[in-house]
């Protein structure tokens, strides 16, 4: 994963905040600039309309691209230094533009809204090894009804590779048979796949159908 993607994954850009920090609106763009490292390179940092943020660091004694700070297993003490001061700017853009989500992905954030304003949970994350992976419970049963969690497609998918968010949810089993037909739903990843199913968060399906669904898996979890 890229430096701008660890530190900016779980956020969503402000943009009425990026020009008074010094961003400037160039087309669907906005581009920001700042010297490091004792004003001898620059950091360029652009966002564009869809919201992805790119970056690159210019030498300035050499009016060229560094790039090796990108490389992890390069730990020289400039290096470091370039990589340290790099990442204070991108983290004091995040904190001033950007607000803080609970997830990655767009659609598992509008799923966290939809769930606090329809029963009032918030997910608990209970793994230290899996900080991405957040349980929604029954105020009432103590029972899980939806489980979203960050992993790589592959997991579920061997031709797909990008990292995802999906959600497991309890269902009937004559209707996960008849889900599992479609796309965007997958056998369960890491529970009974008899009672439950998993679906990608990526906006395959669409909203209405995934609130509904959850409504159910809901459901099932109020029965003691």
């Amino acid at each position: 994963m890229s430096i701008e993607k660890d530190i900016f994954k779980k956020s969503r850009v402000n943009e009425s905040k990026l020009i008074n920090y010094g961003f400037k609106k160039e087309k669907d763009n906005y581009i920001y600039s700042k010297d490091i490292m004792n004003n001898c390179m620059r950091v360029y940092i652009s966002i564009d309309k869809d919201k992805n943020i790119t970056s690159k660091i210019i030498d300035k004694d050499f009016n060229e691209e560094y790039t090796a700070f990108r490389n992890e297993s390069s730990n020289g003490s400039f290096n470091n230094k370039v990589r340290e001061e790099y990442k204070e700017v991108l983290n004091d853009i995040k904190d001033k533009c950007f607000t803080e989500e609970t997830f990655i992905f767009g659609q598992s954030n509008r799923l966290t809204k939809y769930i606090k304003e329809k029963y009032n949970d918030s997910p608990t994350f209970e793994w230290e090894t899996s900080p991405g992976f957040g349980i929604f419970r029954n105020k009432n049963t103590k029972k899980w009804y939806a489980l979203v969690m960050n992993i790589n497609f592959n997991k579920i998918d061997n031709d797909k590779k990008e990292e995802i968010e999906i959600v497991n949810i309890k269902l009937d089993e004559e209707k996960i048979l008849n889900l599992l037909k479609q796309d965007g739903f997958y056998k369960a990843w890491h529970m009974n796949k008899k009672y439950w199913i998993t679906i990608v968060l990526n906006d395959t399906i669409d909203d209405k159908l995934l609130f509904e669904l959850v409504d159910e898996s809901y459901n099932y979890s109020s029965k003691k």
